[in-house]
């Protein structure tokens, strides 16, 4: 026999090479696991090239996710509730939005004055639609609420604690396992 393989110094650096390795795998895995995320999402496109998007319910049950509004970050709570993307007069003049036709809106505090407008772009993860109907609110609040005039146009479903926005119907591309 070797004295090599007997040897407790080369046992222990042959230990000390597989504790490196297993050390460094872990840290590939950590490293993917957050440049996957976007802000609570996960994003994927299946094999047809549909993007997906995946969110995880925050501690208030609500989804949260980071995007755009005409190139300029945002951050949007999702809502199906309500009927248009709606933004905070104050974030609207700071990015510079056109305030169209005064309406009034009912929201769950009651009715409230506000004004319509059109987003030339808005996007969450590899979802983008183009020409949205938002609501310019005089209410203040944090955030910008992404209402149906974006989502419905895209496939929503919700189920342990997640929600898949997605731009297919597949039924294998909205698995959320």
């Amino acid at each position: 026999m070797n004295d090599y393989e007997h040897n407790p110094e080369s046992q222990l650096g042959r230990r000390m090479i597989w504790l490196a390795a297993l050390g460094l795998l872990g840290g590939f895995y950590a490293l993917f696991s957050v440049l996957l995320k976007d802000g609570g999402a996960v994003i994927s496109v299946d094999a047809g090239g549909a993007a997906m998007i995946v969110l995880e319910q925050d501690r208030s049950g609500h989804y949260q996710v980071e995007g755009l509004i005409n190139n300029l970050p945002v951050k949007f709570l999702v809502d199906t509730g309500a009927t248009d993307v709606a933004i905070p007069e104050s974030t609207a003049r700071a990015m510079g939005l056109q305030f169209g036709p005064r309406v009034t809106v009912m929201t769950a505090a009651g009715p409230s004055k506000a004004w319509m407008t059109r987003l030339n772009m808005v996007s969450i993860g590899g979802i983008s639609r183009r020409d949205v109907r938002a609501t310019i609110t005089s209410g203040e609040f944090d955030g910008v609420l992404l209402g149906m005039s974006f989502l419905k146009h895209y496939s929503l479903r919700q189920q342990d604690g997640k929600l898949v926005i997605s731009e297919g119907l597949a039924q294998e591309q909205l698995s959320i396992d």
